[in-house]
């Protein structure tokens, strides 16, 4: 391996010296100085560190954030949401240590636009970036604000690894332009289908790896995770988040691996009475599974427990190409690419001993642009007055409060370059209505009764469809880059010659 342009860590000394002493300060006198002095620097650097608020009745300190998000991870992929046939011990442990929510949203169907409403707290309305295509080397402008912004602002050091597909290298989007100190990975996400790449991106350069697709000498997602580890180690003594957006199970290229499932062994599946394609997809899951492990286990490790909250969740739902053995839907109609509940609904977990009580469910509905306001919330950070965003904080149902009644709507709408395959969703209570350019007309179903969107009641409850309806025109704010009804005829902007 050869590195490239490593990031820059910024280190501060501090130092004093004591000349000029009046005649009065005896010997003791001056031990006793010096030993205030050295007692308040302690607490200073406390205080700076650990970031403790002190309110009237308790000292909370503000926690780390580690937010691990896998890739096309389906809602029924894993033990805790009924998977049957591939074990996730690791993840099933973590949601028996902390919540687990039942209806927790993607920001969108697919990739990109999921990503930029986790960042920016707009639904895809909204949000800058909308869907997959067309491509764009920057999605992301000096003006948008992240919620990685938000944090560094507020005094967190911020990192991350894995799929950033929001602004390439070289770009005003690129994450260490939009409030991370350290990113590595992939930003281009048709880079991140490539698992034996020839180099990942390193903060402002390269980690090069020549010869790997042919080697395979490393697998991407080990080296995400090292990488992963490293950063919470460094950052152990001061506040922190930490955005690992693993590629894990996201399918890789058929130049890789005949089933579009690159990986390095099938363990701990090689000897069941499955097809290749069902072992090396259920690997992938044991992998992704495994380094949550690791990554909570040095949580524990560093005695940062306590003071971290763990989020485990997936970007969008499973593709439909996962083999029908394992169900990634579970009980969900629908995949990735569509806005069925199968495509948007996914699992959702969060451990923080000193707040949240163990082994709890949820069935509050949450979504990816609440998470903006909630990480701002929980570091005492401020969110610019004149940012419109969409997403509530959901620090309540973290605590297993019940979500505050305030919120209207969730909205998602995809395909806005894709033809008549544009399509908009609105969930409105329990009500989730589902319009597609194709079909034209608003299909209704109720989801406390019919999670699985088989029964459209629409004819039954005309004056639901029309409120719904209302939202959708009123939803979307119109885009240049994102002409409803156009069809985009390009090509990925990365190849491999890169």
């Amino acid at each position: 391996m050869v590195y490239v342009m490593p990031g820059v860590m910024g280190t501060s000394v501090c130092a004093f010296h004591l000349e000029g002493l009046p005649p009065f300060c005896s010997r003791i006198n001056l031990v006793r100085l010096i030993s205030a002095i050295v007692v308040a620097l302690t607490m200073s650097h406390l205080l700076q560190t650990r970031a403790y608020a002190t309110t009237s009745d308790e000292s909370t300190v503000r926690p780390n954030i580690v937010f691990i998000m896998a890739d096309d991870l389906g809602y029924g992929d894993v033990g805790c949401y009924d998977q049957q046939l591939i074990t996730t011990p690791r993840i099933d442990r973590l949601a028996s240590e902390g919540i687990r929510f039942t209806q927790a949203y993607a920001g969108g169907p697919v990739c990109t636009s999921s990503r930029s409403v986790l960042m920016t707290g707009m639904h895809t309305g909204h949000t800058p970036a909308r869907d997959n295509v067309p491509h764009y080397h920057s999605y992301l402008d000096e003006a948008d604000v992240t919620v990685a912004e938000i944090l560094s602002d507020a005094g967190y050091q911020c990192g991350g690894v894995g799929k950033w597909s929001l602004g390439d290298a070289g770009t005003v989007g690129r994450a260490t332009n939009q409030g991370f100190h350290n990113w590595f990975g992939y930003l281009n996400q048709d880079h991140a289908h490539y698992y034996f790449t020839e180099y990942l991106d390193t903060d402002e350069g390269r980690l090069e790896l020549p010869g790997n697709t042919i080697s395979r000498e490393h697998y991407s997602h080990d080296l995400l995770t090292e990488r992963a580890l490293t950063f919470i180690r460094d950052q152990k003594d001061s506040p922190f988040f930490f955005y690992a957006a693993f590629a894990l199970p996201h399918f890789s290229s058929k130049d890789e691996d005949p089933h579009g499932l690159a990986v390095p062994s099938t363990q701990p599946y090689s000897d069941r009475n499955w097809d290749e394609k069902s072992k090396k997809y259920a690997a992938m899951v044991h992998m992704l599974d495994r380094d949550v492990g690791r990554i909570v286990d040095l949580i524990d490790d560093l005695g940062l427990a306590e003071d971290t909250l763990v989020i485990f969740t997936s970007d969008n739902g499973g593709h439909a190409t996962v083999p029908e053995r394992f169900k990634t839907s579970g009980p969900l109609r629908g995949f990735k690419r569509s806005l069925t509940e199968g495509g948007i609904r996914v699992p959702f977990i969060a451990r923080w001993p000193r707040t949240i009580s163990a082994d709890t469910t949820s069935d509050d509905v949450i979504a990816f642009q609440d998470m903006l306001p909630t990480f701002a919330e929980l570091a005492g950070a401020s969110v610019p007055a004149d940012l419109q965003i969409d997403g509530i904080s959901v620090v309540g149902p973290l605590k297993g409060e019940k979500l505050n009644p305030s919120r209207n709507h969730l909205y998602w709408d995809y395909g806005h370059c894709r033809g008549k395959h544009y399509a908009q969703a609105v969930r409105l209570g329990d009500w989730k209505g589902i319009r597609s350019a194709k079909a034209g007309r608003i299909e209704l179903y109720d989801l406390s009764q019919d999670a699985g969107e088989i029964n459209d009641i629409a004819a039954a409850h005309p004056e639901i469809v029309k409120r719904i309806r209302i939202i959708m025109e009123e939803a979307v704010t119109p885009s240049a880059r994102y002409r409803i009804g156009t069809v985009y005829r390009g090509s990925p902007i990365w190849t491999t010659a890169q």
